[in-house]
């Protein structure tokens, strides 16, 4: 509102007020000062017949101005009130603002819009929400909140999806309203049980508890495990007899034996079609992962094939020859040579790769990162005093492990180098790292647990870094690979260990089961 429109509307007011002391024949008592600042001089109410007329005459003016118009009026008046005046208006504005509309949406049949918003909640506050009215706690209930709370962790978080396949909550998950489901208080007495068991697995973890499982796998001319990894049903190993062996993960015996190489198997993957091994006789061969045949030999390197990688479609291996081989595969049968990668000076022992980039670690104590796309050489990654045996690459972080003894965090993108751990007493031959920990084997036999989150921060003392050390091997550590229940290894003392962090009891032992088992078994 313009300052003239003011004026014309106090002008009004005061007239209206003037006129009807003249009816009464009383003297004019009301004055008014308009200016920009608060509103001063004196204003006695001659008569409440008088204020209900002054005030009828100013509600019935307001009434006929436009929005705006209004909120610029009552900004101006309450511009010229005292702090004493604004804590009135606050207190009777505060009740008039506030809104319950987890409340007032399903009264507007609107009950999916209330619990949607309430399911953006997280366990502590959900709590609280219960609290509040029945109303809400009725809406968090028949929205089975709980439920929807417990699959979002499900869908995010790897350690949840594990716990509800292992304790097969997960077919009480995902279905919708028409399918038979327990009621809400079912998953609202769920989830402190699991949260339970989160913190036991952890504790675990922190204090080396576990269940020891033992597989022995002794070879008549040889003794080693190169290789191994594992899923849900089943663990298969690369042997330094030449042999791969897959073995059921419950029962722990061989189901079946693959040979076809003459040398022995030093590295492999699978997925759900197909093995790939690589091996001493310098080859790489694909073999069905159901039957076991042989699908494909891939005759390119000059010697061992030392280690191999494979996804979406494409596969890079490496070899003591010095060279990486990045190769298209089309299928098991179809798979062509893309490019060679030279660059190091001693046998690259290592590799790995995503979308953006190739990694490799060579006995010549370098890194180097290639362009996954054009196969072009990115940049070198000094430190390491001795030749680089292992590492995992994800994101940002390279880890490796050195013959040095030590294990080096790197940044790719700067080449950084951000943390060494220092701790074991030989050769560093395997490590793998998720979010929470770094876990690696080495010549020493032993594997130590390291805690990633504290290593990458430089404020963390050394000594806090590595969590525990887990002594059981008699001979190198050759493989391991984990997850968050467990760790599987492999050594030169031919056994194959699992580490179990789940289903420990205060005695050590598993529940429910023989506390370790061993199996032997004779190759012919």
């Amino acid at each position: 509102m313009e300052p003239e429109m003011e004026d014309k509307t106090l002008e009004l007011m005061n007239t209206s007020v003037m006129d009807s002391q003249t009816e009464d024949r009383s003297p004019k008592i009301t004055i008014f000062k308009v200016s920009n600042g608060p509103l001063t001089g004196s204003r006695k109410r001659p008569s409440e017949g008088n204020y209900e007329k002054e005030k009828d005459v100013c509600i019935q003016l307001f009434d006929q101005w436009s929005e705006a118009d209004q909120v610029e009026f009552v900004e101006h008046l309450i511009s010229r009130m005292c702090h004493y005046q604004h804590g009135h208006i606050n207190s009777y504005l505060k009740p008039m603002l506030q809104r319950d509309f987890i409340t007032a949406l399903p009264a507007q049949g609107l009950d999916h819009i209330a619990e949607n918003i309430l399911s953006f909640l997280d366990a502590r506050s959900l709590c609280s929400a219960e609290l509040v009215c029945k109303e809400w706690q009725r809406v968090i209930s028949e929205g089975m909140l709980w439920k929807k709370l417990i699959e979002r962790m499900v869908r995010t978080d790897p350690l949840w999806k594990g716990l509800s396949e292992r304790h097969q909550w997960e077919k009480y998950l995902f279905k919708n309203r028409t399918t038979e489901v327990p009621p809400n208080s079912y998953y609202r007495s769920l989830y402190p049980k699991i949260i339970q068991d989160i913190e036991t697995i952890e504790a675990n973890w922190r204090c080396g508890r576990h269940n020891l499982q033992r597989i022995q796998c002794r070879s008549e001319n040889s003794k080693g495990v190169y290789c191994l990894q594992y899923d849900d049903e089943k663990i298969i190993s690369g042997l330094r007899d030449n042999s791969i062996k897959i073995w059921d993960k419950q029962t722990l015996e061989c189901l079946k034996i693959l040979t076809g190489h003459t040398g022995s198997v030093l590295c492999l993957q699978y997925d759900e079609r197909v093995i790939v091994t690589g091996s001493s006789d310098s080859t790489v061969r694909v073999w069905d992962v159901n039957s076991g045949e042989v699908l494909n030999t891939l005759i390119h390197h000059n010697e061992a094939v030392l280690h191999l990688r494979f996804c979406n479609g494409l596969m890079v291996t490496c070899s003591k020859d010095r060279s990486i081989a990045v190769w298209d595969m089309a299928s098991p049968t179809d798979i062509s040579l893309r490019r060679v990668l030279v660059g190091h000076r001693a046998a690259v022992n290592v590799v790995d790769f995503d979308d953006k980039y190739i990694v490799s670690a060579s006995g010549d104590r370098t890194i180097k990162v290639w362009s996954t796309s054009t196969c072009e050489f990115v940049r070198t990654l000094n430190g390491h005093k001795r030749g680089i045996a292992c590492l995992q690459y994800r994101d940002r972080l390279v880890v490796s492990g050195s013959s040095d003894n030590t294990i080096r965090l790197w940044d790719i993108e700067c080449g950084a180098c951000l943390r060494v751990l220092e701790g074991h007493e030989e050769l560093v031959r395997c490590i793998r790292f998720d979010n929470k920990r770094i876990v690696s084997g080495a010549y020493d036999g032993k594997i130590k647990v390291w805690d990633l989150q504290a290593a990458l921060d430089p404020r963390a003392p050394a000594s806090t870094l590595c969590l525990r050390t887990l002594v059981e091997h008699s001979g190198r550590v050759f493989r391991l690979q984990f997850d968050e229940f467990q760790i599987i290894s492999s050594s030169h003392d031919d056994t194959i260990l699992i580490w179990d962090f789940l289903n420990v009891s205060t005695n050590g032992q598993t529940e429910g089961r023989s506390p370790s088992r061993t199996y032997t078994y004779i190759s012919r």
